[in-house]
């Protein structure tokens, strides 16, 4: 599990590297919550925010893994990022924390969290 569920990270981000919001969009669960500075957003909003969005480079590091259940698996790790944001130039350092649950045999994200690294 901790292997497909790594993998499905990595495939969300490669999705805001690649700006394919069909395919993050499929990997976020319909009730999902993501929460980041700005608080708690759904995944119409999350999509909304995403589409000004794109990574162009990153590293995932630290990645830790836990199993919650059979069907779900939690992972936390270190992202050091560089992309464009609403057309501003960033880069960042950032904690992620996420949970991937098994719906209708695909993993989707059901929560992420990202807090700034200092």
């Amino acid at each position: 599990m901790e292997r497909q569920i790594v993998a499905k990270e990595r495939e969300g981000l490669e999705a805001l590297k690649t700006g394919d919001l069909i395919r993050f969009g499929d990997l976020t669960a319909d009730d999902a919550i993501f929460v980041d500075a700005k608080g708690p957003a759904g995944k119409t909003e999350v999509l909304k925010n995403v589409a000004g969005f794109k990574i162009t480079e990153y590293s995932m590091e630290n990645v830790e893994f836990r199993a919650i259940s059979k069907t779900t698996g939690f992972i936390a790790y270190k992202i050091t990022e560089r992309g464009i944001s609403h057309e501003k130039e960033f880069a960042a350092q950032v904690y992620v924390s996420s949970i991937w649950t098994q719906r209708d045999g695909k993993w989707v994200c059901l929560f992420s969290q990202e807090t700034a690294a200092r």
